[in-house]
């Protein structure tokens, strides 16, 4: 469904973002709040699942190993709080997050120590602490556990439908099922699309894995993977084991069972019964064919968590009772893209969210809308800039 315009489509615009996931509702959202008469395309009807900013839970913490990542978060927390009390609506509810792993492992320890030299409320437990705290546990392997204090739970759906709608009540307009064709460079920027074209003084693209499809024929080559993810929830084996599976915190697994890539899960929250646990990485795919998958690089991430669960969690199921679907756009760092245009300082670029991103969306929002504004955002932005890639070919313009 078509979602409402305030404004009429002829002029110029102070600022177009493209893309109205999370990232970009939130920047436009900002902008109107600065004041600008902005545009917000989507080329999707909304609401919809084919991106990355659907359902109904996400992780929120604290919990970082980098330093920058804790320094937005702090700033994200409190711009939740905002749209919260914006909304006059509950966005969040707060639980424990257990960063499970093995006292020796570098990564674990990155996480523990972070917590500790940045003042993060925490809770260690040895692994005999761990199983008594929370039975529904296992440490197979000896693992022990940093619970950041300070996590909780987010509501996506919710969380995009109040931001979008605060966006429309600061004067912004939304346009769905608009999807952009063109884009010239310019003083003003031209934006083509298949409904019409508008030009603005600033663009920002938020498009998700769509971005690598508009900054090609800008000059701009970004590493970009789209991946599919497999979303899944388990049920409690029996009646006796549901009374713990159900007071499950969120936790993030590293390397666990020797696994390549972390494993997360979440409480009972959007199914009754069932808990999300899922396997962070998944398989390359084009974002407008993601059922089509090539099966020599496709994750085994069924069996990776089946395995999991049987090793860790033995009062859930090992088949999973649902499962779901959503889209990671992957950078070779998994660190965000959060940079001007290297040739166009009216075009700024947010990409490569890797997975991690929902929490920081109000930062995000609040960076890209001063990077497009000509401000220099109080955070270290060295770790999100463009230049860290290898150089490639300009596409021709």
């Amino acid at each position: 469904m078509a979602a409402q315009e305030n404004s009429s489509p002829s002029g110029l615009y102070d600022a177009v973002v493209v893309g109205a996931g999370i990232q970009g509702s939130f920047t436009a959202y900002h902008l109107a709040r600065r004041g600008q008469k902005t545009l917000l395309l989507e080329q999707f009807p909304l609401p919809h699942t084919r991106g990355s900013s659907h359902g109904q839970s996400r992780i929120l913490r604290s919990a970082y190993p980098e330093d920058y990542y804790v320094a937005m978060m702090k700033r994200a927390y409190q711009l939740w709080a905002v749209l919260e009390a914006e909304a006059g609506t509950p966005l969040r509810r707060p639980t424990p997050m257990l960063v499970l792993g093995q006292q020796q492992n570098s990564e674990f320890q990155s996480y523990w120590q972070a917590m500790q030299r940045l003042d993060i409320p925490h809770e260690v437990f040895t692994p005999q602490a761990l199983a008594q705290k929370y039975p529904e546990i296992r440490p197979h392997g000896g693992e022990m556990a940093v619970a950041d204090l300070t996590a909780g739970v987010l509501y996506p759906s919710k969380a995009l439908q109040a931001v979008q709608e605060q966006f429309r009540r600061s004067g912004g307009t939304v346009r769905d099922g608009e999807k952009v064709l063109g884009i010239l460079p310019g003083t003003a920027v031209t934006i083509t699309t298949n409904r019409g074209e508008y030009r603005a003084k600033r663009l920002v693209i938020t498009a998700g894995p769509w971005s690598s499809h508009l900054l090609s024929p800008l000059g701009v080559q970004l590493p970009l993977q789209p991946l599919r993810i497999h979303v899944y929830y388990w049920r409690a084996k029996g009646p006796g084991t549901h009374s713990h599976v159900e007071h499950l915190p969120c936790f993030l697994g590293i390397n666990l069972n020797q696994d390549a890539h972390d494993i997360y899960g979440l409480p009972m929250d959007e199914y009754p019964g069932l808990v999300k646990i899922c396997y962070h990485h998944g398989s390359p795919v084009e974002p407008d064919r993601p059922d089509q998958l090539d099966r020599a690089s496709a994750v085994p991430d069924l069996q990776i968590l089946q395995g999991f669960v049987r090793n860790y969690l033995p009062g859930i199921d090992p088949e999973p009772a649902v499962q779901e679907d959503c889209l990671y756009t992957n950078t070779p760092d998994e660190d965000f893209i959060l940079d001007r245009h290297p040739q166009f300082n009216n075009i700024v670029i947010g990409a490569g969210f890797s997975g991690h991103g929902f929490k920081f969306a109000p930062v995000v929002g609040e960076i890209l809308c001063q990077l497009s504004l000509g401000e220099e955002p109080p955070y270290n932005l060295e770790p999100f800039r463009i230049s860290r890639f290898p150089a490639s070919p300009k596409a021709t313009l």
